[in-house]
């Protein structure tokens, strides 16, 4: 198959994206390092932590959810566990997993650090957006992510 290339339009609307998602990460992981001295990286394993039952989440499941290879997880979690924010423990349900459990000292640190991440978040995107616009970036967003996810596309699955 012939391959189909980007328009301008295309072109400009591709690279507008990458340089904006490039610039709120970098701003979001800046503002999440001053505040809680941690990466952004980091405060999202901390939030899927604490949304979970019992604050624990078998390794495995938790490089998933946070969409990250198991060896930058293991070392991830194994700086949380240095700052007592992430205890391992053995599965209880598996003897061969490993759940990543959050720490009361972890689950205080991530509830100072929620205001100043929705701050961010706030400012940097939503504050940019008419109400629309928020609306069309949700369906968008969903829509590639309903495409990724769909074991069907080359690479996956």
């Amino acid at each position: 198959m012939p391959t189909r290339w980007l328009d301008e339009d295309e072109q400009q609307t591709w690279r507008a994206f990458i340089h904006a998602s490039r610039l709120l990460m970098d701003q979001l992981d800046r503002e999440m390092q001053g505040d809680a001295g941690i990466p952004h990286a980091y405060y999202e394993i901390l939030v899927r932590l604490s949304e979970a039952p019992d604050r624990a989440v078998r390794m495995a499941d938790l490089a998933d959810l946070t969409y990250s290879s198991r060896s930058r997880l293991s070392h991830a979690v194994a700086k949380l566990e240095q700052l007592g924010y992430v205890e391992r423990t053995e599965c209880p349900t598996d003897g061969r997993g490993t759940l990543a459990v959050l720490t009361d000292k972890g689950f205080a640190s991530l509830k100072a650090a929620a205001p100043g991440h929705v701050t961010g978040v706030r400012t940097h995107l939503f504050d940019q957006l008419s109400d629309s616009q928020v609306r069309q970036l949700r369906r968008i967003s969903e829509s590639v992510v309903d495409h990724l996810q769909e074991p069907s596309v080359p690479g996956r699955g």
